[in-house]
């Protein structure tokens, strides 16, 4: 069962490593580049960015969250508390993350995919990107702590 756990374990850095690194990637350099186009770029960019990245991002993200929960159930039932702590505390900073993601992230990318499927530019789209900066560090942290708290785990089991 502790080889389970650590296969589990595994699998959730794999999925939650794709995800910080899409994350960090959007903190240090989407934001400051998309700062400097005007709104019609922007909107086009973070449009099309979205249309696929919401298509294709969850499988990550789905891999990170089960695999995390199944590695916290099995590092508890072997009698790992420590490490059930580890992945535990992982899988709630990962929950965390997809609320942000689902109520604030999610309702701006429906915005700038369906502005480009019309061939528009939202009047706000400014403050638009502005909102779905103003959460991108917070995001990429939480999923850093997760992905170190899954480091952490495999070191315990």
């Amino acid at each position: 069962m502790i080889l389970l756990a650590q296969i589990a374990a595994l699998v959730a850095i794999v999925g939650v490593g794709i995800v910080f690194g899409t994350d960090t990637f959007c903190a240090l350099v989407q934001r400051p580049a998309l700062a400097r186009v005007d709104d019609a770029a922007m909107t086009s960019v973070m449009g099309n960015e979205h249309r696929y990245g919401d298509k294709r991002m969850p499988v990550p993200g789905v891999l990170g969250l089960i695999g995390s929960a199944i590695a916290s159930v099995l590092a508890a039932v072997t009698g790992h508390t420590a490490a059930a702590v580890a992945v535990g505390v992982a899988l709630v900073l990962l929950v965390a993350w997809l609320i942000l993601y689902t109520q604030i992230s999610s309702p701006i990318n429906q915005v700038f995919i369906a502005a480009v499927d019309r061939g528009a530019t939202p009047v706000d789209a400014r403050a638009l990107q502005n909102g779905w900066d103003g959460i991108i560090v917070l995001r990429a942290t939480l999923q850093g702590l997760a992905l170190l708290g899954l480091a952490m785990t495999l070191i315990l089991l």
